[in-house]
């Protein structure tokens, strides 16, 4: 019972690295404003929308706020045209608390994956501090792993992003309020097709960044000790 419940630790460590570098990923995304800005440039928004530059910075401002606070549903007013404009309408409004508490799900699972693996070393380090090499090769199998992930992920993306956009939303939502008009709904003017394959692959990259890094680390880390002996 006591090995069995060894094992599984060092399983859920393994596995609770790729989720903490995930969603460490989309957090900074989903709070990164240049991000927001440049999907603006690149996609013409301020003549999709006919909204002045600095009418979607503040939405997009307004945006990571509510993302962050403790408001069921956005309300945001831009001036469109010399005039108050409500950006967005019911349905999307209603997408809008959906995706927050996809956010929210998601801050869940960095702090819970963060504080199982701090911890995991923690509790490793000082009653097992003769097995300290072992806790090193989790990290390397846990960044294998988030490699393999996003490996996998990114290689459908490349293949065919519609379906894999199309199959998350139908996995994450229990209804099809993400059903938007590109013509009239203005979440979707603002946010195109092409700026969540954007922000895909900058989460992609971050990720593997961060497993490299630790890849890298806890391998010299490994070396070393072993050249010592």
């Amino acid at each position: 019972m006591k090995r069995s419940l060894f094992t599984i630790s060092h399983i859920l460590f393994i596995i609770s690295l790729p989720l903490l570098f995930i969603s460490l990923s989309l957090t900074v995304a989903f709070n990164c404003q240049p991000l927001y800005s440049y999907g603006f440039d690149k996609y013409g928004v301020e003549e999709t929308t006919g909204l002045e530059r600095s009418e979607l910075d503040l939405a997009s401002r307004e945006l990571i706020s509510y993302f962050n606070s403790g408001e069921e549903l956005i309300d945001i007013v831009v001036t469109k045209n010399g005039e108050p404009f409500e950006l967005f309408n019911e349905r999307e409004v209603l997408h809008l608390k959906d995706v927050k508490d996809l956010v929210k799900l998601n801050y869940t699972v960095l702090l819970f994956t963060g504080l199982y693996i701090l911890g995991f070393s923690a509790v490793f380090l000082t009653r097992r501090t003769h097995e300290w090499q072992n806790l090193l090769k989790n990290a390397i199998y846990g960044s294998m792993l988030t490699i393999l992930i996003i490996g996998v992920l990114g290689l459908t993306a490349l293949v065919d992003f519609n379906w894999l956009f199309l199959q998350f939303h139908l996995i994450s939502f229990a209804n099809d309020l993400w059903l938007l008009n590109p013509a009239t709904d203005y979440l979707i003017m603002m946010f195109p097709q092409g700026f969540w394959f954007d922000a895909t692959f900058l989460c992609a990259i971050m990720a593997i960044s961060l497993a490299v890094i630790t890849w890298g680390i806890a391998c010299a880390v490994v070396r070393k000790a072993k050249k010592v002996k």
